[in-house]
């Protein structure tokens, strides 16, 4: 009984972890400065990578059924953080076994 309970745990635990990855997409002469945007979407599944064009920015990133309606954009993460001059773009991919979360991460004055 105590053996199906570890595997039991042990199981669970596994379902609820996560992997993250962040990489830099991106770095310009303007200075970091404070302020830091992101726009982020969350997707079910995950199809083979490719890269996503939305609006003039390309990503390399996998898609898969998403759950916004809209996709995300340079735009909208310098927008959140009240960026107007970019200095650096990383995307942030986390993986939940079945669900994905991608982050667009902004900084610049």
């Amino acid at each position: 009984m105590k053996t199906l309970r570890n595997v039991f745990f042990g199981a669970f635990a596994i379902a609820l972890s996560s992997c993250s990855v962040t990489m830099p997409l991106t770095v310009t002469n303007n200075s970091i400065g404070s302020k830091v945007g992101v726009a982020s979407n969350s997707c079910l599944g995950q199809l083979p990578p490719g890269t996503v064009a939305m609006g003039q920015d390309f990503f390399p990133v996998s898609g898969g059924l998403c759950f916004n309606d809209k996709a995300y954009s340079l735009a909208d993460a310098a927008k959140d953080g009240g960026i107007s001059r970019i200095a650096t773009v990383d995307l942030k991919e986390t993986n939940y076994l079945i669900f994905f979360k991608y982050e667009l991460i902004v900084t610049g004055e």
